[in-house]
């Protein structure tokens, strides 16, 4: 093959070469040479089969929904029973949060005030929590692996809270002490919307309303 036959086929390969990385990286912005990149939510992981996972996503994952309420807007509502919470925005709508409760025998109702709030809290089990499993740690640094997850707010006097979680598929279930418990994305957007004197209303377990018209107040 002569010079010029060789830099002409080279030009050719070249061209096609980036026409088709051109259409790949249009058509997924994170594809990249040699690998294709995966993005998650922030404070998520990767699903291990999102399938499986898909219907509860769906169930609770954060929205806007009809929830007629004699509350005032700014008031959280815990439906233990059906393990929502919602924040009341007024005129019969609530942003409405899957969550984890309470194990059998730790669900509680009653209403609270959020009395402090952090971020990446650190965890210190109370008395109780320890007496019941002495190999928990006497305290834990907030981060990551920490299981208050991003953020935590704090229910009056009580050991109870609401935070976050490293654990994302416990939601949904009755896995807890007694703490509400939301993904690190949901807690983290609910935090933003929740100062300190914000009232809770958490609902006991035999109280079951029809959740697609929220509660009656």
């Amino acid at each position: 093959m002569s010079r010029t036959s060789f830099i002409r086929c080279f030009s050719i390969a070249s061209a096609l070469a980036a026409a088709f990385f051109a259409t790949a990286a249009s058509a997924n912005p994170l594809f990249s040479f040699g690998q294709q990149q995966m993005s998650y939510p922030p404070f998520a992981t990767a699903p291990r089969d999102s399938y499986e996972r898909s219907e509860q996503s769906d169930r609770f994952r954060r929205q806007v929904v009809e929830y007629p309420t004699r509350e005032a807007a700014g008031t959280v509502i815990v439906d233990t029973p059906h393990t929502y919470l919602y924040y009341v925005l007024g005129n019969g709508k609530a942003i409405r949060y899957g969550i984890g409760v309470g194990r059998e025998g730790f669900t509680w109702s009653g209403t609270e005030t959020v009395t402090r709030k952090a971020e990446w809290p650190d965890w210190t089990p109370p008395p109780e929590m320890v007496q019941r499993q002495p190999y928990l740690p006497r305290f834990m640094a907030g981060g990551p692996q920490n299981p208050l997850g991003a953020r935590a707010m704090y229910l009056g006097g009580t050991i109870y809270r609401i935070h976050g979680t490293n654990a994302p598929e416990t939601i949904g279930g009755q896995v807890s002490s007694g703490c509400i418990r939301l993904t690190n994305e949901d807690v983290t957007d609910l935090y933003s919307r929740v100062n300190v004197g914000t009232k809770v209303i958490v609902l006991p377990m035999e109280h079951r309303v029809d959740t697609g018209r929220g509660a009656r107040g």
